[in-house]
């Protein structure tokens, strides 16, 4: 073998041996390529934390209490106090009528009251109005009368008895006895009758003064003034309306719950309120339940008392409601990790450097996050948004 073969051949093994050590052992440069070829994917943990189930409905806010005010009597409206918008207090003076009339009545019953006490013998004035009727003069001098009637006719009877009178004389003792007697009654029924007619004038008084107190119209609530139907000077008849009070804290807000989440509602559960062009969240509780469900609809409906001392919700308002109607610990993932094709719900995690798809049950929904029932185990990598990779792909993780 000559010179030549043995260098050709030396040559030819150190090419393949270089080769060699080329194909075992890649260039860092060929490493950060094949990194680079992995796409990024946001992950999230499975959490156990608390989870809030909800059922959420539309309703309407409406007052506690609303009132239509109007006076009890008639006249001319002497003073309106109140207009849109004006707060009002219990009690507080809404409207006055013009009192002269009332007042002129009071002081027409006060002396007929006054009248009746002088029949009966007792002073002008005065709050009591028991009478002994025997000690009345009327009645003593029936009762006079009647004793003088009798005395004379038991002397007749004796002096008939004797002889010394005639029996024509006992015959007019006898009459002038039954008239005595007569006329004592008619002074006990009259003496009763002028009791009467005192307990008459006493009610004529106070219903004087009533109707004097009625001029006057007073809010039955607290309350803010929805409307007004009336201007000081004009002649308003009884019972019509002036201004209608709203009592606006608490707020009944209406709800009307579907019968397949009827059961699950109960007294004292508390509800979250949102209106349109708030962010405000306020806080109620359910007060009421109706007692069966309506058939036409196939609803219950329900009443929660909702805050609202700074007034900020307004009677008639549209609102949602979710009434929290559980609080328990779970297993929970972004809902933007669930994937839902078919029917089929699944998430995409992480193992091994790898997406894997993953199926799942999920449950109830709490803000942006989703309770997961079956399927995972609290600490299991998630891909956030699991349709940008398929199933098998290298991935790089980038945890939130």
């Amino acid at each position: 073998m000559g010179f030549h073969h043995y260098v050709a051949m030396a040559v030819a093994g150190a090419c393949s041996a270089l080769l060699a050590g080329c194909a075992t052992q890649p260039s860092s440069a060929q490493t950060r390529a094949d990194a680079k070829d992995k796409p990024s994917v946001e992950v999230a943990r499975v959490l156990t934390a608390p989870l809030v189930r909800t059922v959420t409905v539309n309703g309407t806010l409406a007052a506690e209490e609303e009132v239509m005010l109007s006076l009890k009597v008639t006249g001319r409206l002497d003073e309106l106090h109140v207009d849109l918008g004006s707060r009002v207090t219990r009690g507080e003076i809404i409207a006055r009528l013009s009192p002269t009339d009332f007042e002129l009545r009071v002081q027409q019953a006060e002396a007929a009251l006054q009248q009746a006490r002088a029949r009966l013998g007792l002073t002008v004035q005065g709050e009591d109005d028991e009478v002994d009727i025997e000690k009345t003069s009327l009645v003593r001098q029936a009762q006079a009368v009647l004793d003088e009637s009798r005395l004379q006719r038991e002397r007749t009877a004796t002096f008939v008895t004797r002889g010394i009178s005639p029996k024509a004389d006992l015959d007019t003792a006898n009459a002038n006895l039954a008239v005595a007697e007569g006329k004592y009654q008619d002074a006990l029924e009259e003496l009763r009758n002028r009791q009467g007619v005192l307990a008459q004038r006493r009610s004529e008084l106070a219903l004087a003064r009533q109707q004097l107190e009625d001029a006057v119209l007073r809010s039955p609530i607290d309350g803010v003034v929805r409307s007004r139907m009336a201007v000081a000077g004009e002649f308003r008849a009884a019972g019509t309306p002036i201004v209608t009070v709203v009592r606006q804290d608490p707020l009944r807000l209406q709800l009307a719950i579907p019968e397949r989440s009827a059961g699950d509602i109960r007294l004292g559960q508390l509800v979250r309120v949102t209106v349109e062009g708030e962010n405000d969240v306020h806080e109620g509780k359910v007060v009421r339940l109706s007692p069966s469900i309506a058939e036409g609809t196939r609803t219950l409906a329900i009443e929660a008392a909702v805050p609202n001392g700074e007034a900020h919700l307004r009677p008639g308002s549209f609102a949602r409601a979710d009434i929290v109607v559980s609080e328990t610990d779970g297993l929970v993932v972004p809902q933007s990790a669930v994937i839902v094709f078919a029917g089929v719900e699944k998430v995409m995690t992480v193992k091994d450097g790898a997406a894997k798809e993953q199926r799942i049950r999920t449950g109830a929904k709490s803000g942006d996050r989703v309770e997961v029932l079956d399927g995972l185990t609290a600490g299991t990598l998630v891909i956030v948004n699991g349709t940008s990779v398929a199933d098998g792909t290298a991935v790089t993780v980038a945890e939130q």
